[in-house]
C-alpha cells in the first residue's frame, strides 16, 4: 500500500477514534494508542514496519522533549517552591523505591525492574494542565501546587535520560572506555551551549523574532541539530533535544516558541503512539494483565498517598493534598519515552513497552474520571483522610493570595506597546496598578526590559499564549491592536483559557467598534474619536483658552 494511503488511514482512523475519546472525556492520547492497536498486525495490518511512520515518531519525540528543555528556565527553577520541591522530589524517590520492590516481586530482572518503576514516576503535564484547564482550576492553590511539582518531575525526566543515555552507551558492548568519553563529550557539549546562551542565541533570536514563521523554523531546526549532534556523540537523541530546548529557556521568546510548537508537537506525537499500539504482542498479552493491573494500582493509589502525606506534613488541608495527589494518578508520555529508551539501548526487553503501555492505557483513563470528578470522590472519602491533615493547617491561611515565589501580582495587561499602547502603561502604572505588557516587536521588548519594565514578548494571534499570562491575577486585558480581526481572537483565546476579567479592545471606526461589543467586550476604545472630542473639549473650553492646560502642555507632559 502506497504511504500516503496509510497516513490518510491512520488520520482518517485517528480522527474517528479522537471523537470517541473526547465524547467519553478521555485524553486524545489514549485514542491514539487505540489507533495503532486497530491499525497494527493485531487488526488491520496497515502499520507492520513502516519508516516514515517511525520517523515522523522520533520527530514528535524530539519536539516533545524540545519543548520540556524550554520549561527548564533557570529562574523558574530557582523560584520553585519548597512545597513543590518536597512534594516532587518524594514522590519521584517512593514511587521508585516502591515500584522497584513490586517490580521485583512480579518477577522482572533487577535493570528491567528499575525502568519500570521510574517509569512509573512520571505523570503527564499536558493531561493535567488540559483537566484542570477545563474545570477552571489551573489557577486554584491544588491546581498551582500541582504545576510546580509536575516542573521537578521534567527535571528528573530530563536527567534520567541524560545519565541513562551516557551509562547505556558507556555499557554497550561496542563502547570503548564509554564511561569515561561519553561524560567529557557531554560535558563538552553543554559548555558550548553555555556559551551560545550568553553570547550568541539571544542576538540571533533577536534578528529572528520579527517574522514568527521563521522563529518557529529555526526553533525545530535548532533542535534538530542537536539531537542529531547527540546521537553521533553517543548520548542520544533524546538528550540533544532537551539540551536545545534548555538553550532557549531563558531567553524573552520562550513562550512564544513554545506555543507555536504545541501543534506540532500534538501532530508529530500521533506517530509515537500510534507505533507504540501497533507494537503491542497480542499473543503475549495477556500473560502481562496481573502485572499490568499491579501496577496500575499502586499509580493509581500510591503516587495520591504519598503527595497527601508530605503536604499534610507541610501544613495544607487534606482536601488541597488529596486534590494535588490525584493529578499524579497516571503515567506520562514520558513514561513510554522512557522505557522505548531503555529498549534502545539494550538494557530492556522489548516485552516491557507493552506492560507500561498497559499500564498507561489503564492509569490515565481512570485517574481522568477521578480528577473530572475529584470533588464527588472526596466527600465519599473525607471520613477516611483525616489522617492526612495536621491538628492546624495554617499553611494556605500563611500563603495569602497564592501567589508563588518569584512571581508578581498584575492588574492590568496590555497587549501592544506601540506609542499609545506605551502611554497608556504609564499613566496606569503612575496611578498605582501593576502592569505586564505583551508585544510582538523584539527591539521594543528589549528596550523596555532595560527599563526594568515588566513586560513579555507574545503574539496576540496566538490561541495558547494567554495560557503563559498570569490571568487568574489580572482584572483587566487591554489591546491597543488596531486589528479587529485580531483582537477578536484575541477574546476568544481569552475565553478559552478561562480569564475572568474585563476585556478592553481597540477600534478606528464605529463599525469595528460594534463588532467587538457584539463579540463580548466589555470596553472598546477609539482613540482617534477620544483624542478628538478631548482635544475640541480643551480647544472650546474658556479656562484652556486663558491659560489652563492645552494640547501642546498636554501631549508634552505623556512624552
Amino acid at each position: 500500500m502506497s504511504i500516503y494511503y496509510e497516513l490518510t488511514g491512520l488520520l482518517l482512523l485517528a480522527a474517528l477514534a479522537g471523537a470517541v475519546a473526547v465524547r467519553l472525556r478521555q485524553p486524545l492520547l489514549v485514542a491514539f494508542i487505540a489507533t495503532g492497536i486497530i491499525a497494527g498486525p493485531a487488526v488491520l495490518g496497515w502499520v507492520v514496519t513502516s519508516d516514515p511512520i517511525e520517523l515522523l515518531a522520533e520527530l514528535g519525540i524530539t519536539v516533545l522533549l524540545f519543548v520540556v528543555g524550554l520549561k527548564l528556565d533557570l529562574r523558574l527553577v530557582r523560584n520553585l517552591g519548597p512545597v513543590a520541591l518536597a512534594t516532587g522530589l518524594g514522590q519521584i524517590v517512593f514511587t521508585t523505591v516502591f515500584g522497584f520492590a513490586l517490580a521485583l516481586a512480579l518477577g522482572m530482572p533487577p535493570l528491567t525492574a528499575l525502568y519500570v518503576a521510574v517509569a512509573l514516576t512520571f505523570s503527564s503535564t499536558i493531561i493535567i494542565v488540559k483537566l484542570l484547564s477545563d474545570k477552571r482550576e489551573i489557577d486554584s492553590l491544588h491546581g498551582r501546587i500541582a504545576m510546580g511539582f509536575l516542573i521537578v518531575q521534567d527535571i528528573a525526566v530530563a536527567l534520567a535520560m541524560m545519565v541513562l543515555s551516557v551509562l547505556g552507551a558507556g555499557l554497550a558492548p561496542a563502547a570503548d572506555n564509554g564511561l569515561l568519553w561519553l561524560p567529557l563529550k557531554l560535558a563538552a557539549v553543554v559548555i558550548g551551549i553555555l556559551l551560545l546562551m550568553r553570547y550568541v542565541l539571544p542576538r540571533v533570536l533577536h534578528l529572528l523574532a520579527r517574522s514568527g514563521e521563521l522563529l518557529l523554523i529555526v526553533a525545530v531546526a535548532w533542535g534538530a541539530v542537536l539531537a542529531t549532534l547527540g546521537d553521533m556523540l553517543g548520548f542520544s537523541k533524546e538528550v540533544g533535544a532537551l539540551l536545545a530546548g534548555f538553550s532557549l529557556a531563558s531567553t524573552p521568546y520562550r513562550e512564544a516558541i513554545s506555543t507555536r510548537l504545541t501543534s506540532l508537537r500534538d501532530f508529530l506525537l500521533l506517530f509515537f503512539f500510534i507505533e507504540l499500539g501497533a507494537q503491542l504482542d497480542f499473543a503475549t498479552i495477556g500473560g502481562q494483565v496481573p502485572a499490568a493491573v499491579a501496577l496500575s494500582l499502586f499509580v493509581l493509589i500510591g503516587n495520591p498517598l504519598i503527595v497527601m502525606a508530605i503536604m499534610g506534613y507541610m501544613g495544607y488541608r487534606r482536601h488541597t493534598g488529596f486534590l494535588a495527589g490525584l493529578t499524579v494518578a497516571q503515567i506520562s508520555e514520558f513514561s513510554f519515552v522512557f522505557i522505548a529508551l531503555g529498549v534502545s539501548l539494550g538494557q530492556v526487553l522489548p516485552e516491557a513497552v507493552g506492560l507500561v503501555t498497559l499500564v498507561g492505557l489503564i492509569t490515565i483513563t481512570l485517574s481522568t474520571y477521578m480528577i473530572l470528578y475529584s470533588h464527588h470522590l472526596y466527600r465519599w472519602l473525607d471520613p477516611w483522610l483525616v489522617v492526612f491533615e495536621r491538628r492546624r493547617p495554617q499553611r494556605e491561611a500563611e500563603e495569602g493570595g497564592h501567589v508563588l515565589p518569584g512571581e508578581r501580582p498584575v492588574d492590568i495587561i496590555i497587549y501592544g506597546l506601540g506609542r499609545y499602547g506605551w502611554l497608556l502603561a504609564d499613566d496606569l502604572q503612575k496611578k498605582g496598578f501593576q502592569v505586564l505588557g505583551v508585544d510582538f516587536d523584539p527591539e521594543l521588548v528589549r528596550r523596555f526590559r532595560r527599563l526594568g519594565i515588566n513586560v513579555r514578548f507574545g503574539d496576540a494571534e496566538d490561541p495558547d499564549y494567554p495560557e503563559t499570562l498570569p490571568l487568574h491575577e489580572a482584572r483587566w486585558v487591554v489591546s491597543t491592536l488596531a486589528s479587529t480581526e485580531v483582537n477578536l481572537a484575541l477574546l476568544e483565546a481569552l475565553r478559552r483559557w478561562g480569564f475572568q476579567g474585563m476585556t478592553v479592545l481597540t477600534a478606528h471606526t464605529e463599525a469595528d467598534a460594534r463588532r467587538l461589543r457584539a463579540a463580548g467586550a466589555d470596553r472598546v476604545l477609539l482613540p482617534f474619536r477620544d483624542a478628538a472630542a478631548f482635544a475640541a473639549e480643551i480647544v472650546s473650553s474658556q479656562d484652556g483658552l486663558e491659560g489652563g492646560k492645552v494640547p501642546g502642555d498636554y501631549l508634552s507632559d505623556h512624552g
